[in-house]
């Protein structure tokens, strides 16, 4: 209530069509993604307080290489979108989970989870393969990167969160104190990227857009850009997606897998969480992988 009675006010005394839109769009960023936020700091202080260290090495495999993809499948569980994966993410990597495996789950869990999936059906009807294509684009998107990560990525790259100093008296004291962190922490950068988002959604013109479409190559290039710049929340892109009629289908499923792994808000928590080394070579990896293998499953399943 207080961000639209905020934008209200900023309203009666800006008469820019841009700060309008801006403003708008930032609001409705905030707005959307806070839900989700307040679960996956809610979840992440339960991991940290409630589920002892030895689960983790009773429930995902010894092996690191197999532990991806068993974490990648169990982000379809969590019903969020990626504002929510960051603070699990870091909890799982402070209880021992290796780190290849958390971020398998960070990517998979806003893609491929049932919330996402349905609404990518009611998006596209009489489509069902954009819903599959959207699931299997999606989780080996994270699958691959969570193995790159496994074979190329370097300890003093990521900055594993330190959870000492929220340790309480008892459960619920560890639970409150991370909580109360989270959110505080999480909270600060998503306003940096919804800032950042907003900005851009005024200063690319439609007439660009337009001419994108044209080229089947540039087309797919473009939707996964504006994916980036829109910084939409998961729950909600299919119907974003579904109204660009004259984007491909595979431009469009592009659009789909990059949005809920590599977004503007998206990369300033995880540099928030984890670090500029960790973002500066996480997010353009993950770009780089979610657009190939758009196109590679778009080719297979929706030409």
């Amino acid at each position: 209530m207080l961000f639209f009675l905020a934008q209200r006010w900023l309203m009666s005394r800006v008469e820019s069509p841009a700060l309008e839109t801006a403003a708008t769009v930032f609001v409705a960023i905030f707005v959307q993604a806070l839900p989700f936020l307040v679960l996956g700091v809610l979840l992440s202080a339960a991991i940290a307080a409630f589920v002892p260290q030895s689960f983790w090495a009773r429930a995902l495999p010894s092996n690191r290489a197999l532990a991806v993809p068993v974490a990648g499948a169990a982000g379809a569980v969590l019903p969020g979108c990626e504002c929510a994966s960051v603070p699990v993410a870091g909890a799982l990597m402070t209880r021992g989970v290796t780190p290849a495996a958390a971020l398998a789950f960070l990517l998979s869990a806003p893609a491929i989870n049932p919330i996402v999936l349905i609404s990518t059906f009611v998006a596209f009807p009489g489509e069902p393969e954009m819903v599959l294509a959207r699931l299997v684009a999606s989780f080996a998107t994270a699958v691959i990167v969570g193995w790159l990560w496994l074979r190329f990525g370097r300890p003093e790259w990521l900055r594993i969160p330190r959870r000492t100093h929220l340790e309480g008296a008892t459960p619920w004291h560890t639970f409150r104190l991370t909580a109360t962190h989270d959110f505080l922490h999480a909270g600060g950068f998503l306003v940096v990227g919804a800032l950042a988002a907003a900005a851009m959604n005024v200063l690319i013109p439609p007439a660009w857009l337009d001419a994108l479409a044209d080229n089947p190559l540039l087309a797919i290039l473009g939707m996964a850009l504006l994916a980036v710049v829109l910084s939409i929340c998961s729950e909600a892109d299919a119907f974003v997606a579904a109204s660009f009629t004259s984007f491909s289908l595979t431009a469009r499923l592009t659009f789909l897998v990059v949005g809920p792994m590599v977004d503007l808000k998206l990369m300033s928590m995880q540099s928030g969480f984890f670090g500029r080394a960790f973002a500066a070579r996480f997010a353009p990896t993950t770009f780089v992988v979610a657009v190939g293998m758009s196109i590679l499953v778009g080719w297979w399943l929706l030409t």
